[in-house]
């Protein structure tokens, strides 16, 4: 993303927090004798935003797309994602997949796999996906790093990425979708959009691809967002065979409900 970008602007729960913080301080300083209320009013303040940030469709704290633009509708779109890639043996067979369908895709790539196998991520780049930001580690607990440690990780995935495949990602999905509130001020400053999802099916941990499926189908509707793994992060098994089985009855209940998968787009 080029050209000059906004202030920050804190979402309104954050900028509350930070304010009731500060009343707390000049109410300790009025009546030390206040602590325990103060402090309470405090933690609960911090339950709240815990909350909220680990809710992956959450919009409390900050920008989140959970669906596609309201025109996808009209065109009957919606969007299927693969986490955790590229994997060299399940990315390819996704690929193919994917082509015979004639459908277009988003893959949320961990930088240092892009790093790993970067003509891999050309070659879905290639084939008119786009590949995006996943963190260049997915540390399973990104959500409790501070801001410098979660902008190193969204950086280097950024610079992996986009010399891997040719474009700078313009979105972000956070590791299972948790993150903290320091994570909007991190994105902005990147100039990435966070992305969540509207539907999952678990399959990077279920056993059973007809139920995948039906998770990812039951309700399905223009718009959606739909999440799926090549990869896999579990024990760094290598990749996600199970959405060899999943796709497929994915592709086919698309097909037959006349909806087209197209890769997550943003305005400049």
């Amino acid at each position: 993303m080029s050209g000059r970008r906004e202030a920050y602007r804190p979402p309104a729960l954050l900028a509350g927090s930070i304010g009731l913080h500060a009343a707390g301080v000049l109410a300790l300083a009025a009546a030390p004798q206040q602590w325990p209320a103060v402090a309470g009013t405090l933690v609960a303040n911090h339950v709240v935003l815990a909350a909220a940030s680990l809710w992956p469709k959450s919009r409390w704290v900050g920008p989140n797309l959970v669906r596609l633009p309201a025109g996808a509708a009209r065109r009957r779109e919606v969007a299927l994602t693969f986490d955790d890639g590229p994997d060299p043996e399940v990315t390819p067979r996704v690929l193919e997949l994917l082509d015979g369908a004639a459908a277009r895709a988003t893959f949320f790539c961990i930088g240092r796999r892009a790093e790993a196998h970067p003509d891999l991520a050309a070659e879905i780049a290639r084939r008119g996906h786009t590949v995006e930001n996943h963190s260049h580690t997915h540390p399973h607990l990104f959500a409790c790093y501070p801001r410098g440690a979660l902008r190193r990780e969204v950086e280097r995935a950024q610079e992996a990425i986009a010399a891997a495949a040719g474009r700078a990602p313009r979105l972000f999905r956070a590791p299972a979708g948790l993150r903290n509130p320091l994570l909007d001020a991190v994105l902005h400053r990147t100039g990435l959009r966070l992305v969540s999802w509207t539907r999952r099916g678990f399959d990077a941990f279920g056993k059973d691809p007809k139920a995948i499926a039906r998770r990812l189908l039951r309700g399905l509707a223009p718009r959606n967002i739909l999440l799926l793994h090549d990869g896999s992060t579990v024990g760094e098994r290598g990749g996600n065979r199970q959405v060899l089985e999943v796709l497929p009855r994915v592709l086919d209940a698309l097909a037959a409900q006349g909806l087209r998968s197209v890769p997550i787009e943003v305005e400049e």
